[in-house]
């Protein structure tokens, strides 16, 4: 018997492995994303204070948002993947409920009644917690079944996923609703959906997006796509954002023109440059190495994601890692494209950068349960 079973057996199995088990997995956090969370925490310091012409109101609350998400992550890391799966189906009809409360009593602020407002307190958006609640909703339903599904399965699966992205839909914010219905069909394509079902949706694709745009579109969001294929059309109006966004970032050319240098946010032609058109600032001020900077770092959490799905031991971890970590994966790039005019402007921040609060506690919320799923793992020591 090795010294580390001879010391396991007489302690009851604990101390001995207590004291091999390394140092981040007995507190379950995960180093890497950490470090990682922490590096773009500092970015988004840096550019949301030229973003907001030296605001240190904003940075400071910027700071606090960033501190509760820290808190609500350790906190969320130290429930196990098991747990968190058993009251899944309480979180969901919660999160209904709270969307129907947003269309019933919500508030209404620049033409969308998307949030929530507890007087003395706090206003947030319910839709921004569904961007949690809804893979982990089809994780659980699916980790149930025998994969991969099957036509019934894969139904209520677009069920669960239909329900609330409707009544987002009704708000309206469809860059949100698109986001939270990726993050389900992300589940539901890492469950093995079939090809048949896969081409047979790419068929529909086409019908489905006339049907939305004469029946489900507002008329500002259709206007969005039009400016996207043709922004000069309007380019005081409509068409201003994206121009103004394209222009700032190709002045900033390779190496920018330096921090709080900027001219097109700071004389204010660039607008919403601290949250949706953030990276726009970056690349002004920093260039096109800044920008592969932080694509790098982007690029290192979604592998340490990718990682953490590998090694996750059972269906309902590996289907919920996955699906969070390609979610991220998909902020990024719309919000990328979107601010460089390859994608219609929906409205969706830059993840971990953007000035925001619910969306940055709901992200770091999710790393918290990235972090829980790799550290709740059986181990075993090396050797």
């Amino acid at each position: 018997m090795t010294s580390w079973a001879a010391t396991r057996a007489a302690t009851g199995g604990k101390v001995g492995l207590n004291k091999r088990m390394p140092f981040w997995q007995r507190i379950h956090i995960d180093p890497w994303l950490l470090l990682l969370i922490l590096v773009l925490g500092a970015v988004s310091g840096f550019v949301l204070y030229s973003a907001s012409s030296k605001s240190f109101a904003m940075l400071y609350r910027q700071a606090a948002y960033y501190g509760l998400g820290l808190t609500a992550m350790i906190f969320i890391a130290q429930l196990q993947p098991r747990f968190m799966q058993r009251w899944v189906p309480v979180a969901y009809f919660g999160g209904l409920l709270l969307l129907l409360a947003v269309l019933l009593v919500g508030t209404e602020a620049k033409g969308a009644q998307r949030w929530l407002t507890i007087p003395g307190v706090m206003r947030f958006q319910p839709s921004e917690l569904m961007k949690l609640i809804m893979p982990m909703s089809v994780a659980w339903y699916l980790s149930r079944r025998n994969l991969p599904p099957n036509f019934k399965y894969v139904c209520v699966t677009l069920a669960i996923i239909f329900v609330p992205v409707v009544l987002i839909l009704k708000q309206p914010d469809l860059g949100t609703s698109l986001l939270i219905a990726a993050a389900g069909i992300f589940v539901l394509l890492l469950a093995g959906l079939r090809w048949r079902y896969i081409i047979g949706a790419a068929v529909l694709l086409v019908p489905s997006a006339v049907l939305m745009w004469f029946f489900v579109l507002h008329q500002y969001q259709k206007q969005r796509v039009l400016t996207f294929l043709n922004p000069e059309s309007d380019p005081l109006g409509s068409g201003w954002n994206i121009i103004q966004s394209k222009a700032a970032i190709g002045s900033g050319g390779v190496f920018g023109k330096g921090w709080l240098q900027g001219t097109q946010s700071h004389l204010d032609f660039l607008p919403e440059g601290h949250t949706d058109f953030i990276i726009a600032v970056l690349a002004e001020e920093f260039g096109m190495v800044g920008v592969c900077l932080l694509l790098v770092i982007y690029l290192l959490v979604v592998a340490r994601g990718l990682v953490i799905t590998v090694q996750a031991q059972d269906s309902f971890s590996k289907l919920l890692a996955g699906s969070l970590t390609l979610t991220f994966f998909v902020y990024v790039f719309v919000n990328i494209g979107m601010v460089s005019g390859l994608l219609p402007v929906v409205g969706v921040p830059l993840p971990l950068i953007s000035y925001g609060g619910t969306a940055l506690v709901t992200l770091l919320s999710g790393f918290g349960i990235l972090m829980s799923i790799q550290t709740h793992r059986k181990w075993m020591p090396q050797g």
